[in-house]
């Protein structure tokens, strides 16, 4: 039996129910107290390379502290009825701790590391990573992050997705980061659309999503509900 395509492009909004702070939510330009321009740039690595990986190692305590929500578990409980992509522009692994077994990471992940010379080869990561600790090509070993100015390596694949999604859903996301945000331009035109957040954005290109302005453990659950209705 043929299972309708569902592809969610999901952002911090989901994560954040988990725990995990936001960086829009930072309005003092800081994320747990670094700056990012001191922490998540080729420039900051090049600079400090101690302090790059200081904070990656508490970033990535807190994700392995943090479980799945209730948004990323019904997400995953989809998967019986729908066949389902998830596009995240999240670095942590709540997707794939709720069930979800197809996830596309734009930005990376928090759970994996790799040298600094190259992203070709990944190594799953649970600890800290250590100034001196080497991969195999001498390179330092670095968190396997696509920093601001680095190039989102799997855009084009996550284009190709979102142009056959038969329901596209965005969910936790102010679709204001560039190139993930432009993904709902490549949905096709009878393609069912959600959009599903506590704070909607004003965007003119969000005509014809369905808007579900709520939390996305209380916004997926309506989403569901819209879904086994044939809404």
């Amino acid at each position: 039996m043929h299972k309708p395509h569902l592809v969610v492009l999901s952002g911090a909004g989901i994560s954040a129910e988990s725990g995990l702070k936001t960086f829009r939510d930072s309005e003092d330009g800081l994320w747990n107290g670094y700056d990012i321009e001191d922490v998540a740039t080729p420039l900051a690595w090049k600079r400090n390379k101690k302090l790059v990986l200081d904070f990656y190692n508490y970033r990535r305590r807190e994700v392995l502290n943090a479980s799945p929500n209730a948004a990323h578990c019904l997400l995953a409980t989809l998967e019986t009825d729908y066949n389902v992509t998830i596009v995240t522009q999240n670095i942590d692994d709540l997707h794939e701790r709720a069930g979800s077994k197809r996830v596309i990471h734009l930005h990376g992940e928090i759970v994996k590391k790799c040298s600094e010379y190259s992203k070709a080869e990944t190594w799953p990561c649970k600890e800290d990573i250590l100034p001196g600790e080497l991969a195999p090509d001498g390179g330092q070993m670095r968190p396997f992050i696509v920093w601001f100015g680095e190039p989102v390596y799997l855009m084009e694949d996550a284009f190709q997705i979102a142009s056959e999604a038969d329901i596209f859903a965005v969910i936790g996301t102010s679709l204001q980061v560039y190139p993930a945000a432009g993904l709902i331009h490549a949905v096709p035109r009878l393609a069912m659309r959600f959009v599903v957040d506590r704070s909607i954005p004003l965007k003119d290109d969000l005509h014809g999503f369905t808007k579900i302005e709520l939390p996305a453990t209380i916004g997926v659950a309506s989403m569901v509900e819209m879904l086994s209705q044939g809404i």
